[in-house]
């Protein structure tokens, strides 16, 4: 169970046409996504609002207008550790990740290129399917470097614990268009749990590979208290990988129902979750589908930089409930420092929060998604506490997204980022994209 350190929150009312409060605690050694690892973090509810944000809505929110999760979103109960929607059948065959429908006009960053695994520091499977197993990947995993597969053609390595990846040295999985990771309904498939903060160099970098059907198990149940105190679990995120200090670059993947805590305002990333890292997550031309969390149905990242290009974001879910936020006048029991009411559900698809970060999204397809009920962001979700982080949005398609939404900037002429978007930010920018409700 992870130990948090708890002390008096923070509150900050954020200036705008619409006043969002963002409320966090300093905490530090856990793996919540409200945890700031010692550095003042925030929770935000989003600017209270009340209508249904679908593919056709032509209607949209600037500053201060107000949304609701429409139709689609989905929410959990709190006594629930496991998540429907049952198993992916995805594994066992070629595949490839990423928007067939369009592509970013700007390079991918030079980070953001296959790494050379022409000279492997392991290889998997000795020419068969059979011998790629389970096993053998531990050993590799545990050993870290470059890491490749020889299972003469498509193969899937049934994954029955969790893999744990070494935290002083970088690690890449390439998986060569033909292995799949699945957990089976049962296990998060990759950590790297460092114990710093923000401070890491190391990264791991997966790239022509699947994971499916992987799921974490929470184990830190919110102390029970009325609503609209906060229900569910502080900890649980990340599906397929959890990561904290260190970077992730994704390339050219395919993530499917993969499933992170259902439930719970400060947990989430159904496929990824990512805590404090220094540099941040790339992800290239991969494939996010039908892939569940509290936050952030397929992408959840606490104070980390988070670029996304060439990729497909559809059929995601915050299963979470009434966002979150800090609020003594409607809860009085305490937790992570906080009198926390809401139960998460923002960002249906992709989900950021905290200091000193930004987002972008170039070439992208992010459809049909939901966020939860009376929650926010069925498309994104990007609160930048301080007013530092900007968003955007480049060559991209937003359509057919249900959640709540508002935008809220510090700056810069757009002041309206559609109807699938939850945001605090310094500014936005929107080129050449299609966004609902703009």
């Amino acid at each position: 169970m992870p130990i948090r350190f708890l002390s008096v929150p923070v509150c900050t009312a954020l200036l705008g046409a619409a006043v969002l409060v963002a409320c966090g605690s300093s905490s530090g050694g856990s793996n919540g996504a409200g945890d700031d690892g010692g550095s003042s973090s925030s929770s935000s509810s989003g600017a209270g609002s009340s209508s249904s944000s679908g593919a056709a809505s032509s209607s949209s929110s600037g500053a201060g207008s107000s949304s609701s999760s429409g139709a689609g979103s989905s929410s959990s109960s709190g006594g629930s550790s496991s998540s429907s929607g049952g198993l992916s059948d995805a594994g066992g065959g070629t595949f490839h990740g990423g928007n067939t429908k369009g592509s970013c006009s700007t390079a991918v960053p030079a980070n953001g290129k296959p790494v050379d695994t022409s000279h492997p520091t392991t290889v998997v499977g000795t020419g068969t399917a059979a011998s790629c197993t389970f096993s053998a990947l531990q050993a590799a995993v545990a050993k870290g470097g470059v890491i490749t597969f020889d299972c003469g053609g498509p193969a899937t390595i049934k994954v029955t614990s969790t893999l744990n990846l070494p935290l002083t040295t970088s690690t890449v999985i390439d998986g060569g268009n033909n292995v799949t990771l699945d957990g089976g309904g049962a296990v998060q498939i990759l950590n790297f749990n460092s114990p710093g903060w923000q401070t890491g160099t190391e990264t791991v970098t997966l790239q022509h590979l699947q994971l499916i059907n992987a799921k974490t198990n929470p184990m830190d149940m919110i102390p029970t208290a009325p609503a609209p105190c906060s229900q569910g679990w502080d900890d649980g995120e990340g599906g397929a990988i959890y990561m904290r200090d260190g970077s992730l670059v994704v390339i050219d993947c395919v993530f499917d129902h993969d499933y992170a805590a259902p439930l719970g305002p400060d947990t989430g990333g159904g496929a990824i979750y990512v805590n404090g890292s220094k540099n941040g997550v790339l992800i290239v031309q991969s494939t996010f589908t039908n892939n569940q969390a509290s936050n952030g149905g397929a992408v959840g990242v606490l104070w980390a930089e988070l670029d996304v290009y060439n990729s497909v974001f559809t059929n995601n879910t915050g299963t979470g409930h009434d966002a979150n936020n800090n609020d003594p006048t409607k809860c009085s029991a305490m937790n992570n420092g906080q009198n926390e009411i809401g139960s998460g559900g923002n960002g249906g698809a992709l989900y950021g929060d905290g200091n000193n970060f930004s987002m972008i999204y170039c070439g992208d397809d992010i459809e049909n998604n939901a966020a939860g009920t009376n929650a926010f962001g069925g498309g994104i979700f990007f609160t930048s506490d301080n007013m530092s982080g900007t968003l955007t949005i480049q060559d991209t398609t937003i359509e057919g997204n249900t959640g709540g939404h508002w935008t809220n900037v510090s700056g810069g002429s757009v002041t309206n980022a559609g109807t699938a978007v939850g945001t605090n930010a310094k500014s936005i920018t929107i080129t050449n994209s299609m966004v609902q409700g703009i």
